[in-house]
């Protein structure tokens, strides 16, 4: 094994428990500890309670349009999940590395960081940046604050590499998402007065059979894309919650859903088409009843799709430093690849490990990934000298 150096890096940075409700930021301070013995310049961009930071580093000259080496630090809870091993310390079985966040996606961070010596010895004629953010996991709500920040660098990226988990086998294209919750406000009666409630849980029941009526026209009439599992945009209703006993008409419910819409897909218009049923089909009668009720809509998360040409220069040359000469694939999971892209940065995602093994429990990545993912890297820098 000759990545043992990074190896150490990823058992420290998976010790850290920065599962998206907690803190990044001592995870953030072990990474600004690596850089400044180099004197690596670097920007951290906080959240509004500033307890998540991102941070933004350059290697090299500033003075060149650079590649970006993408990164999240957040990682999914262990909660109820049944693990053989401690999750936030690592574990070596059967050539298998195991720990929460080891393929999804802190094997990436840590191979980036294991090379901070090469990447400055290279002396290459344009920068490498580390972009490593928070709350990804969460509907990528960090990302855009890293990029804000970005706006007043000159040069621009000019590439970015997000190292998700993808067996090192190039993607050029995921879908986007809209994430929504749904507030019903009903009205409270004895449930043999029917006539004198309004009944939540009913209501948002009819707003999630539209939902599916929905999901079930697209199946059927598309549009399609066979490059994508499924390959049509997909509607999930996942949580709901209302009521409290039987013989009480109950007066809220709430449910949440979302929408993953192909890249030639906006995903608004299917909300809009939601939001219009509910408010001409249901509303109006609920407040017939009692104009107390209503239909309420919170936005919990969104990010744009991705979809970069398969023949773009960044896909053939991370292709051809692979040695990979089938298509870059497609995934329906979502990235901060279509942030940056929405960016104007040309983006692939391209990393070690599987989504397979993604928000599991035994999450692990193999060995043999980790050493395949730092040869990528040394491969990539070796090319950025030509």
């Amino acid at each position: 094994m000759t990545e043992k150096p990074a190896l150490a890096l990823l058992q420290d940075l998976v010790s850290f428990d920065t599962t998206s409700r907690n803190s990044n930021l001592q995870l953030i301070e072990y990474v600004i500890a690596l850089l400044e013995p180099h004197r690596i310049p670097f920007e951290l961009t906080h959240s509004d309670d500033r307890k998540k930071a991102n941070l933004f580093a350059t290697l090299g000259s500033s003075t060149a349009p650079g590649i970006v080496l993408s990164g999240h630090t957040d990682v999914v809870p262990v909660d109820g999940q049944d693990w053989s091993s401690d999750p936030f310390r690592t574990e070596v079985r059967d050539s298998r590395l195991y720990g929460r966040g080891v393929s999804d996606m802190k094997g990436f961070v840590a191979l980036c960081l294991s090379r901070i010596e090469h990447i400055l010895e290279a002396d290459l004629p344009m920068p490498v940046h580390f972009a490593f953010s928070y709350d990804e996991e969460v509907g990528c709500l960090g990302v855009p604050k890293l990029l804000d920040g970005l706006k007043r660098r000159s040069p621009q990226p000019k590439a970015c590499i997000v190292g998700e988990p993808t067996s090192l086998h190039p993607v050029s294209a995921h879908k986007g998402m809209l994430f929504k919750r749904c507030h019903v406000h009903g009205k409270s009666a004895h449930s043999s007065l029917v006539n004198q409630g309004v009944n939540a849980v009913t209501v948002a029941a009819k707003i999630i059979t539209k939902v599916d009526q929905i999901q079930q026209r697209i199946i059927e009439d598309g549009p399609f894309d066979e490059g994508f599992d499924p390959p049509y945009t997909s509607l999930h209703c996942g949580v709901i919650h209302g009521g409290t006993v039987n013989n009480i008409i109950p007066s809220h419910c709430q449910f949440d859903f979302e929408i993953r819409a192909l890249p030639n897909v906006e995903p608004k218009e299917l909300f809009d088409e939601v939001h219009a049923y509910a408010e001409t089909e249901l509303n109006l009668d609920m407040q017939a009843i009692d104009p107390k009720t209503g239909i309420k809509w919170e936005s919990l998360a969104e990010f744009p799709s991705m979809d970069i040409a398969r023949d773009d220069p960044l896909i053939k040359k991370v292709s051809g430093i692979l040695g990979i000469e089938t298509p870059a694939g497609k995934v329906s999971y979502g990235t901060e690849g279509g942030h940056f892209q929405k960016f104007g940065i040309p983006t692939v995602i391209c990393g070690p490990g599987n989504i397979e093994q993604a928000h599991k429990p035994d999450e692990y990545i193999d060995l043999e990934q980790i050493e395949k993912g730092g040869q990528f890297l040394d491969d990539l820098v070796q090319t950025l000298k030509q």
